[in-house]
């Protein structure tokens, strides 16, 4: 029965209703601050899970994973392409030609980054085709000079699908007039959207269109290649660059878009550093309830304490006391972040339709939607840490309430 004895009077003291109402608030205020502290944790750490899903499936889907490029533009790419899709973590292989400049319609002028492609090939490292929202990609036919524009670029120049655009690039030709910019007018053939700033500033062309404008005959600029793991980009690069030799360069996507990764990475471990500092005041919260709630029992302490209850068990007591609190205050708080993690996406919709208004500007951020990915491995990480400053929260007044002299308190009683 003494075995059991700080179990049964932990729980009973959880349980039962004080005299002393302050200490019943502070109780309640402690709990309230670990649910409060674990969902709001678990829902902010599922966003910026949310978000690094989205870079990594948006965002690096249609820009290189990595890219070999020779300098003076490569020629005879089909059999290199063939050679690299065979290597290790290369699952793809697409020629490409980039070239910057200015599209210009009625007036208006937009900077973007011109992407020569062969469709077919294209497919095979890009999720652009599976974007559309006009047009196919495999309306960019040779000869025909059309052209695929981001939704938001299209929507900047006011064109749709037919319209004919101008693109000017920084390259001059030179004619028995003068020196002129180079110049070429496209048609509209298409029109995609990733939800992502790359919408403002990306556009697609056929490879020997672009071949033509840039002069450089049957070389393209470089092959784009498709990885099945990102973060094995650069080591991968370095081996394909040491191989072919010189002449050729290699670029990984942690060169264009690495410092967005690692900045989401940083804001993920600050942020749940210092929402942990939340749970951490809650947790020790705790220490004030116990501390108060001993010094309420003092005579029921002595009174175990004559009748056989030893300095561990009544330390038990108040251990269990403290962390059926703080285990209470962690599964709510777990249900309630968990619940709020699988809705928080729906949620804001629902809050933008209704109200008409908009959280996220593609212009702005890198996607358009509040994106969440729970984790269940975050979730342990969470409770596991809420149950130890929990716990460790416990042992001071657990602590005291085991020195209590039975003597000294009944003296007066």
């Amino acid at each position: 029965m003494l075995d059991r004895l700080p179990l049964l009077i932990g729980l009973r003291y959880v349980r039962a209703k004080r005299r002393n109402h302050f200490i019943s608030f502070i109780s309640l205020t402690s709990m309230l601050g670990l649910t409060l502290g674990v969902a709001v944790l678990i829902l902010v750490l599922s966003v910026m899970n949310g978000f690094d899903r989205e870079l990594r499936t948006r965002v690096l889907g249609m820009v290189p994973h990595t890219r070999i490029e020779v300098p003076s533009g490569l020629t005879d790419w089909q059999p290199l392409a063939d050679r690299l899709v065979q290597r290790e973590h290369v699952i793809g292989a697409a020629p490409y030609i980039q070239q910057q400049g200015m599209f210009s319609v009625g007036g208006r002028n937009q900077g973007a980054l011109v992407t020569g492609i062969e469709p077919d090939w294209e497919k095979r490292v890009s999720i652009v085709d599976e974007h559309m929202v006009r047009g196919n990609l495999d309306d960019l036919r040779a000869g025909e000079w059309n052209v695929v524009l981001g939704s938001l670029l299209a929507r900047q120049l006011g064109v749709a699908v037919g319209d004919r655009v101008t693109l000017l690039v920084p390259e001059a030709s030179i004619t028995p007039a003068g020196v002129f910019p180079r110049l070429k007018r496209f048609t509209v053939s298409g029109i995609f959207s990733v939800g992502a700033d790359l919408d403002a500033s990306l556009a697609y062309a056929n490879i020997s269109d672009m071949q033509t404008l840039a002069r450089m005959g049957n070389a393209v600029g470089g092959l784009r290649l498709e990885l099945d793991d990102l973060f094995q980009a650069g080591s991968v690069t370095r081996n394909i660059i040491d191989d072919l030799g010189s002449g050729y360069r290699g670029l990984d996507w942690t060169y264009t878009r690495g410092n967005l990764f690692q900045a989401i990475q940083m804001e993920k471990r600050m942020i749940a550093l210092l929402l942990t500092v939340i749970i951490a005041v809650a947790a020790f919260n705790i220490v004030s309830t116990l501390v108060m709630v001993v010094t309420d029992k003092h005579a029921d302490i002595a009174i175990l304490r004559t009748i056989g209850a030893t300095p561990r068990s009544i330390m038990g007591i108040f251990m269990v006391q403290g962390l059926a609190i703080g285990v209470i205050g962690i599964v709510i708080g777990v249900g309630l972040g968990v619940l709020l993690a699988l809705t928080v996406s729906d949620i804001i919709a629902f809050v933008e339709s209704t109200f008409g208004i908009h959280f996220l500007d593609a212009g702005v951020y890198f996607i358009s939607e509040l994106p969440s990915q729970l984790l269940w491995s975050d979730v342990g990480q969470i409770v596991a840490a809420a149950f130890v400053l929990t716990f460790l929260s416990t042992l001071y007044p657990a602590w005291r309430a085991a020195r209590v002299q039975p003597a000294e308190v009944l003296r007066y009683e």
